[in-house]
């Protein structure tokens, strides 16, 4: 795309400096922007306010808008106000359209570079309040979906909630079950040290029954899911995004919160706590075979006393968190799924960003879930 005026000429493009001002010329083409990094190497720019004006400019092409934009933010990360002025209305209009597109893609610089440590730290804080504001938007439109939904269920598709389903948790079914028993064998290991070292070796039970199932067999789960299968899920919506398919789907009208986001969302809701049950029985199992090697305290006794230490309640609180976990980490790698621009190096960007998001907010929110509980009186 070529944006010129009829006096365009073969003038290659240039910055000069007039009495103070800078004023720009030539074509700013590719073919006319050659020698134009040797020549601005000459140019001596001066500390402050400037005016770069593109009045002389006699033709544009987004490989010139391009090289004027990184001009213009080279000069302001140095500390220079730069005012750009003088622009044919076509020119201006191509600059405009190729700084949307780059500020669409996550390239684009700040226009102004900040000022000291303070103003650093605002911006930080503010990019991640924004961020934070865009998610519970995504939140907000996903559960709008839900009950939609909810009220035409006939729309649902099926076959992406079992195949999700699938993927998300019979596939997961070895790496959870090894995991689960290495964590029971470590507990009983540990703890039972103590124990018999006190002589206590049967409450070897109490230690590794409550220990798993109300903290470490949902939270080992969640984390195993959030790094196997969020991750998953910020990818194939990632690169949906890279091959402009989401745009595609909009046209044809299918809302793609009811076909990318919303069945794994319920999928995994699905999933997780069955995950975690099952994380229960073999993080349990493991502990048992511990103690009976190590602290002598047989299969039958320790099952004996299993229904006495653990209650329902007990349990009902590990398999509750597994729901929330599980929402926690479809939203957060779909959210960041959808936040991919540019190519594949962003594809990897928010995959690495979702899996730390998603574990972060796991643990976060069974901290939250300890404190509450306690406070009612839910954990003893």
């Amino acid at each position: 795309m070529i944006a010129s005026n009829p006096l365009s000429t073969t003038e290659p493009a240039a910055v000069r400096r007039d009495q103070g001002h800078y004023r720009c010329e030539g074509r700013w083409t590719l073919a006319g922007i050659e020698t134009l990094d040797a020549q601005l190497q000459n140019v001596r720019w001066a500390s402050g306010a400037l005016q770069l004006d593109g009045s002389g400019i006699r033709a544009i092409d987004t490989t010139g808008a391009l090289q004027l934009l990184n001009l213009v933010a080279a000069l302001e990360r140095d500390g220079r106000r730069v005012q750009l002025v003088g622009l044919h209305e076509e020119h201006r209009e191509l600059l405009e359209l190729v700084r949307e597109r780059r500020a669409a893609a996550g390239e684009l610089p700040p226009t102004t570079p900040p000022r000291n440590r303070l103003e650093r730290l605002g911006r930080w804080v503010w990019h991640h309040l924004r961020r934070g504001g865009d998610f519970l938007a995504f939140v907000g439109e996903a559960a709008l979906a839900l009950g939609q939904l909810l009220l035409h269920p006939r729309r649902f598709r099926w076959r992406a909630l079992f195949g999700n389903v699938e993927t998300a948790g019979i596939h997961a079914l070895p790496i959870v079950a090894l995991l689960a028993f290495m964590m029971g064998v470590v507990i009983a290991y540990q703890g039972g040290r103590q124990l018999e070292f006190y002589g206590a070796n049967i409450f070897i039970v109490e230690l590794v029954s409550l220990t798993m199932l109300r903290e470490l067999a949902p939270l080992i789960t969640a984390i195993i899911v959030a790094g196997r299968t969020g991750s998953s899920y910020t990818a194939q919506i990632g690169t949906m995004q890279v091959t402009e398919e989401v745009d595609a789907l909009r046209t044809i009208g299918i809302p793609p919160m009811n076909l990318l986001v919303l069945p794994k969302l319920l999928a995994l809701v699905v999933a997780l706590p069955l995950l975690t049950l099952f994380a229960d029985a073999l993080s349990v199992f493991g502990g048992m075979v511990m103690a009976q090697i190590m602290l002598d305290v047989s299969y039958g006794d320790f099952l004996d006393r299993f229904p006495q230490v653990v209650t329902l309640t007990s349990f009902l609180i590990g398999i509750g968190k597994a729901p929330v976990f599980a929402a926690i980490i479809a939203l957060v790698g779909c959210y960041q799924g959808f936040q991919v621009r540019g190519g594949a190096d962003s594809v990897g960007r928010q995959t690495t960003v979702s899996v730390v998001q998603s574990i972060f907010l796991v643990i976060a929110t069974d901290a939250v879930f300890s404190v509450m509980l306690g406070s009612v009186g839910l954990w003893r």
